[in-house]
């Protein structure tokens, strides 16, 4: 029975419905039919059933940013090892960024990544177009003919839009077409370091990145949306200042969304330092490359403001910014190294550590993950985020207690690059089921739930 299956005892936390209790749910036709609290809920004579009995049962994830590299750079990911390893974080949403080759620029590419995803996907992949041709900064793209083709948003992900007369013009366009502005916000002027400006980076040798380079362009970018009407979305947000201007814009009611990734919320500037260079005695390279991202890795009192902002809910939505690359981009000096972290499979476990530190409620982290950055993505109506009936199949089944061993070598995605390599994390997704289709299980466990 393809598209049916009932998910039977887990505990469903649906923030879309405000929805926290253990029950059931049925998808027919890859569809929610029905969800029923308490469970008990009966189904078609034949319909495969899943015992989710000690899981978590959410929406599928939705991530506003990730890279999946195709076209132009294979080697370091595809569409379908991208989205196999999206499924296996538990999205089954992705919105790919357009810094790939040729750029996401014209209705061809979009519509040459939407057929691949469609044949090769286990994730639904929604485009993000580039603002300017090539994203170079100097020609905006053809925006309506690119909202048309299936573009959910504009970026010129990787750079910002440094010319504000070009940031002027595609947020007002974008406001005449429903759809938001994404700006990776780095001011060039003060750009060109590799991480933090801080203690670390001086003890390390480094040129640092001070935290005004995000913040002047955060500024600016409020401030035109302010003045357009547009909705301009902050990617990575990742310090105490442009949290506070996106915090009091919000009151203001400017129309601005903000992400967080897991690393910004879960690691700091120290976590640079590698490991066994504490030890005197070590003779290689005093840094991980691995830890490299932009922005960068930031010091505990950042991390400290972002969790709150996740908390009282100034930051809309937790994005993986998943960035694969070979083992060559890292294996490098650091200037020299690729930013980005390979982030899919990592996220959840990642994000659960502050729910069992106490520092996050675990509806909160759904919500963050689910129907908040559904309501950003979701411009077409698709019922994203929700269990609501008649929304699409995307279910995700995760054991929040589940303790494992990060193992990039086993990792479904190209990149293998994470400083997470050989840690234990607590909570793990079990099954992910984009449609009613299981594109994810794990085997492990799999067995004592029904599979």
């Amino acid at each position: 029975m393809k598209g049916h299956v009932l998910v039977r005892g887990g505990r469903i936390i649906d923030p879309s419905q405000g929805l926290d209790a253990v029950g059931d749910v049925l998808i027919s036709k890859g569809l929610i039919a029905t969800v029923k609290v308490g469970g008990g809920l009966t189904a078609p004579e034949g319909t495969p059933e899943i015992d989710a009995t000690g899981l978590v049962v959410t929406p599928g994830f939705v991530d506003l940013h990730c890279h999946l590299r195709e076209p132009g750079f294979e080697e370091k990911e595809t569409i379908a090892t991208g989205t196999r390893a999206a499924a296996r974080g538990g999205f089954t949403t992705v919105c790919c960024m357009p810094n790939t080759n040729p750029a996401i620029d014209t209705q061809a590419t979009i519509e040459f990544i939407l057929r691949t995803a469609r044949v090769e996907g286990s994730a639904r992949v929604l485009p993000v177009a580039a603002v300017t041709m090539g994203r170079a900064g100097h020609e905006l793209v053809d925006m309506a003919g690119l909202a048309q083709a299936g573009a959910v948003a504009f970026s010129d992900d990787g750079d910002p839009v440094a010319d504000a007369s070009l940031m002027h013009s595609a947020l007002s366009k974008g406001k005449a077409l429903g759809l938001p502005i994404s700006d990776h916000c780095e001011d060039p002027a003060l750009a060109g370091g590799v991480m933090h400006e801080g203690s670390i980076a001086a003890r390390l040798g480094l040129r640092g990145v001070p935290t005004a380079a995000e913040d002047n362009m955060v500024d600016r970018d409020i401030k035109l949306a302010e003045v357009t009407g547009g909705h301009v979305h902050i990617a990575h947000l990742s310090t105490v200042g442009s949290l506070d201007l996106v915090r009091q814009a919000k009151a203001r009611g400017v129309s601005v969304t903000t992400e967080v990734t897991p690393h910004h919320l879960t690691l700091t500037d120290e976590r640079v330092i590698r490991p066994a260079a504490r030890d005197s005695r070590d003779a290689g390279p005093a840094y991980d490359t691995n830890t490299r991202v932009n922005p960068p890795l930031r010091s505990i009192e950042h991390v400290e403001a972002l969790r709150e902002g996740l908390r009282d809910g100034i930051i809309d939505a937790i994005a993986t910014d998943h960035a694969p690359h070979t083992t060559a981009d890292k294996l490098c000096a650091y200037e020299q190294a690729a930013p980005g972290i390979s982030g899919f499979e990592t996220a959840l476990g990642s994000i659960l550590r502050l729910v069992h530190e106490g520092v996050m409620e675990l509806s909160a982290i759904v919500a963050a993950l689910t129907w908040r950055p559904a309501a950003i993505a979701d411009r077409s109506g698709l019922g994203l985020g929700t269990l609501r009936e008649g929304a699409p199949g995307d279910v995700t089944l995760f054991d929040p207690d589940m303790e494992w061993t990060v193992d990039a070598s086993a990792f479904a995605s190209k990149g293998k690059n994470t400083p997470l390599e050989g840690e234990q994390l607590k909570g793990r997704v079990v099954t992910t089921l984009f449609g009613g289709e299981t594109v994810h299980w794990d085997p492990r466990v799999g067995a004592a739930h029904g599979r």
